[in-house]
C-alpha cells in the first residue's frame, strides 16, 4: 500500500493524474458490467430480431460504451459533460443526415444513450464530516436499468402495442381508388402481393401517367422491423 501511496503522489506531482485507486477501478468496472448487459440486452433481444439489422446494433453498443466511459472518466464535471454531450449530438446529426434513419433506430439510440448517462452519473460520495453518503445507490442504478429492460420488452411486445407492417406502392390502376370501390383495390393489391391486408390510404394522384401513390397496412410478422418499409419513392 505505501508503494501505490507513493506512486500516487509521485504521478498526481508530475502529471496531475493519480497512479491507482482502487475504489475508483472497481465502481467503474461494476458500473461498465451493468450498462454493458443492459445495453447489450436491449439491442441484441428487443432491437435485433424484427429489425435484422446488425449496422445499427453496432453503432448503438458502440455509441454507448463510449458515452458512458466518456461520461464516468469526466468526475461529474457539468460543464465537460455537458459539452461532450453535445459533441456526440453534433457528430450524430453529421452521421445520421447522410440517410434516413427510421424514428424506431432514433428512440433505441436514444434511450440507450440515456441508459448510459444514468449508469455514469450514479456515483455515491462519502461525507466524512457529517458521516453520511450522498448520490445515487446501486441498487437504484440497477432500478433504473431495469425499467428501461421493461420498457423495450412491453413495447415490442404485440401483445401490448399494435405492430402492423407498411408498405408504399406506386398503383397503376385509378379507377380503383374511388371510395365506394375500395373493397375491389383492396382484392387487387391482395391479389398482386400476396398479403392480407388491413388498410389502405390512397395519396398523392397523377392522371397524366396514370399513377398514384398509396399506402397498406398489413399483419406479416417476417416484415417488422423492416428497414426500408417507410421509403415512399423507388431510388432513381
Amino acid at each position: 500500500m505505501d508503494i501505490f501511496y507513493e506512486l500516487n503522489n509521485r504521478t498526481a506531482e508530475l502529471i496531475g493524474i493519480t497512479f491507482f485507486d482502487p475504489k475508483q477501478l472497481v465502481s467503474l468496472v461494476i458500473r461498465f458490467i451493468i450498462n454493458f448487459a443492459v445495453v447489450a440486452v436491449i439491442a441484441r433481444y428487443f432491437y435485433f430480431p424484427k429489425s435484422n439489422r446488425r449496422d445499427y446494433m453496432f453503432v448503438f453498443i458502440i455509441m454507448s460504451i463510449s458515452i458512458f466511459m466518456l461520461v464516468t472518466l469526466m468526475e461529474g464535471d457539468v460543464m465537460n459533460t455537458g459539452a461532450a454531450l453535445s459533441l456526440f449530438a453534433i457528430f450524430g446529426i453529421i452521421r445520421y443526415r447522410t440517410e434516413a434513419v427510421p424514428i424506431r433506430e432514433m428512440t433505441y439510440l436514444f434511450m440507450l444513450v440515456a441508459v448510459s448517462v444514468v449508469n455514469a452519473m450514479g456515483r455515491a460520495e462519502y461525507h466524512p464530516k457529517n458521516d453520511y453518503w450522498s448520490g445515487i445507490g446501486l441498487v437504484t442504478i440497477v432500478f433504473a436499468n431495469l425499467i428501461f429492460i421493461l420498457l423495450a420488452y412491453l413495447f415490442e411486445s404485440s401483445k401490448l402495442v399494435s405492430s402492423n407492417c407498411s408498405k408504399y406502392i406506386k398503383y397503376d390502376n385509378v379507377a380503383l381508388i374511388a371510395p365506394d370501390r375500395r373493397d375491389e383495390l383492396k382484392a387487387d393489391l391482395e391479389k398482386r402481393t400476396g398479403l392480407k391486408i388491413l388498410k389502405v390510404e390512397v395519396g398523392t394522384i397523377d392522371f397524366l401517367k396514370d399513377c398514384c401513390l398509396i399506402r397498406i397496412y398489413y399483419d406479416e410478422p417476417k416484415d417488422r422491423g423492416n428497414s426500408i418499409e417507410q421509403i415512399s419513392r423507388m431510388p432513381q
